[in-house]
Parts: C-alpha cells; sequence; structure tokens
C-alpha cells in the first residue's frame, strides 16, 4: 500500500504539477489518481463506503503525502470530514468532503435544521460537495454535513497557496444533522487535525533535509562542495536533527493512537514539529542560499507549507500552554512518570 502511494504521490506531485495547483486553486489531475487507489477514504470503515483500513496505514500515507508536498485535501477529505461522518452513520460517496476547523473566529451554529453564520479558513472549501462541522448543542455534540452549493464561498490562501476559504452560511439551505460518534466533539477535532498535521510536517521535513544535502553536495564554491564548508555542515547536521526528532515523535503518535486518544502524545509531537519547521526551514534556505528563494526550485513548496502547518490546529504558544498547564498539574513529583508514561499519566 505504502509503495503505490509513493509511486502515485511521486509520479504526480511533480514540481510544474503543484505549482499549477497553487495557480489554479485545484490539483483535479492528482486528486483523482489518488482517490483512484483509495488513499483519501483508507481509514474509513468499509460499511461507511471506505477502504477499511487502519488509522496507522492512513496516517503513514499522510506522511507521504507531506514528503511531496501533494497540494490536495488528502487530510480533510478522510481522517478529518470522512472520519466525523462515518462515526455519525453518515454513507460516504466519491465526492470530495471537507470539514470546519473549528476557529475562535468562528460564528456558526444550528438555526432549525440549516446552519448559520461564518466559518473561516476552511480547507478547499470551493472545490468540495460537502462541507462539514462538528456542533455543540443543548442535547449534544452533533455533525452537519452542508451542500457546498449552498453556501457563499469567499476565496483564501494559506502561506502555501492552498485554499483556506471564509464560508458563509445563510441559515437557509438545510443541513444534515446527525448526532456525533462517541467521543466526537471540536476538541477532539482540533486533536485529531493537529494529528494529521503532525504526519505532513514530518514528510516535509525528511524530504527538506535530504533535499538540503544533495543540494550542497552538487553546489561547488571555491573549488569544493558547500557541504564541506563547516558553517554548511552545522545546518545539515541540524535540519537532520530536527527531522529525525519529528519524525521519530509521529512513529510514536502513531502507535499511540491506535491504542487509545493519545492526547498528550498528539500536543507533543505538534510542538515539536511547530519548532523543528522554525528552525529547520531557516537552515535550509540559508544552506541553499539565493537558489532556495526562486519559484523554479522546489524547495519553497516545502517550507512554505511546513510554515503554513504550523499555525493550523495549534500554533506553539496553543500547545505549550496545554502541556505545561497539564504537567504542572500532575506535580514536580510526576515529571518523570509524566514524560515517559504521556497520556497513560495525565489527560489533557
Amino acid at each position: 500500500m505504502l509503495e503505490s502511494a509513493e509511486r502515485v504521490l511521486s509520479d504526480t506531485c511533480t514540481h510544474e504539477a503543484i505549482q499549477a495547483a497553487e495557480r489554479d486553486g485545484w490539483a483535479g489531475g492528482i486528486w483523482s489518481r489518488v482517490a483512484g487507489v483509495g488513499l483519501p477514504l483508507l481509514s474509513i470503515p468499509e460499511d461507511a463506503g471506505g477502504a477499511g483500513g487502519s488509522l496507522e496505514e492512513a496516517l503513514a500515507v499522510l506522511r507521504i503525502a507531506g514528503r511531496h508536498a501533494a497540494p490536495i485535501p488528502l487530510a480533510e477529505a478522510g481522517l478529518l470530514a470522512g472520519w466525523l461522518l462515518s462515526g455519525a452513520g453518515f454513507k460516504l460517496d466519491e465526492g470530495l468532503a471537507t470539514v470546519v476547523p473549528g476557529r475562535p473566529e468562528d460564528s456558526i451554529a444550528l438555526a432549525g435544521a440549516a446552519v448559520a453564520g461564518t466559518a473561516h479558513r476552511v480547507p478547499w472549501a470551493r472545490s468540495a460537495e460537502r462541507i462539514v462541522a462538528v456542533l455543540e448543542t443543548d442535547a449534544g455534540c452533533v455533525v452537519v454535513a452542508v451542500p457546498a452549493s449552498g453556501v457563499r464561498i469567499e476565496p483564501a490562501v494559506n502561506l502555501a497557496g492552498e485554499p483556506r476559504d471564509t464560508v458563509v452560511f445563510d441559515g437557509r439551505t438545510a443541513a444534515e444533522v446527525r448526532p456525533a460518534g462517541v467521543g466526537v466533539d471540536p476538541e477532539a477535532l482540533r486533536f485529531r487535525g493537529a494529528l494529521t498535521r503532525v504526519m505532513l510536517m514530518a514528510g516535509a521535513l525528511d524530504r527538506m533535509s535530504l533535499m538540503t544535502i544533495a543540494y550542497t553536495h552538487e553546489r561547488i564554491q571555491f573549488g569544493r562542495p558547500v557541504a564541506q564548508f563547516q558553517a554548511v555542515q552545522q545546518h545539515l547536521v541540524s535540519i537532520a536533527q530536527e527531522a529525525a526528532l519529528v519524525g521519530m515523535a509521529a512513529d510514536q503518535v502513531a502507535r499511540a493512537c491506535a491504542l487509545g486518544p493519545a492526547r498528550f502524545e498528539i500536543a507533543a509531537a505538534k510542538l515539536l514539529a511547530n519548532r523543528a519547521a522554525h528552525s529547520a526551514t531557516r537552515w535550509a534556505h540559508q544552506a541553499h542560499g539565493a537558489m532556495g528563494m526562486t519559484q523554479e526550485y522546489p524547495l519553497h513548496q516545502l517550507t512554505r507549507r511546513l510554515w503554513s502547518w504550523r499555525s493550523e490546529y495549534g500554533d506553539d504558544a496553543h500547545w505549550s500552554l496545554r502541556l505545561g498547564t497539564a504537567v504542572a498539574a500532575a506535580g514536580a513529583d510526576n515529571l518523570y512518570p509524566v514524560i515517559a508514561g504521556g497520556s497513560d499519566v495525565v489527560r489533557l
């Protein structure tokens, strides 16, 4: 399965295709190939219309997508929107569904059998057939699915040129509303969204490290490869260290999620990935010099995504506060048990 994902994404996510997706706002050719082999709904149960794979398998595929800077809503379609829909008993069809991330500035709520208000930074809303959200009501959390044809979409993009649209619900378009699955609420969506970004960022950091090593060995300055200069070597080692650290955190959180919610592990991994994106992208661009700043060279396709993903589903301040509060509440005597045991010891 992973070989198939690697082959499809390697074939389709060329430099030119990614540039075109940023220009056009959609990569239909890439999406059709990826959907054709069942990757978007990999972790969705078969009786809901998915492939019946595991969460770990879907996360591994998402990591490959991050490595290739795939300009498609692979995380949103299956791991987020698909997860919400299948957990609430919806049948998934072949149409693209995206999810409302749930930001502080959002103002959406149920208005009878419809949704009213505004949702911000919704990934690929302009290309979706259904907009999915999880909302809190007096009767509990519900999952709502609204046809994209019944909302007003105001196009916007993130730093990487990926669609992050504003969606305005007028309160008149009928929505499908069902009780959310067990344990599903806006907070659970935030953690699951952070999990997807960890995987994407782990893949992108790994590729960025390898790309920087290759370039500095090819680039000749003063008669020798720039990789032989000590200052450049320090950058290469630092980038590789960050990529390895986030990669190990991604492995650990994927295993932990197979056993339970793993909120502590997700929070820690997202914070590590956020900080790595901040430092490793700087070192990568310094090692590349002016070449790394050009549109013709693919480094920016990774670095701009890393900077965009680090602010989605919780930035450094958010996860630092969540983790620090939980560790402090556990007490000084429990510091090592918290670090070693994670979610088995402390709850976020």
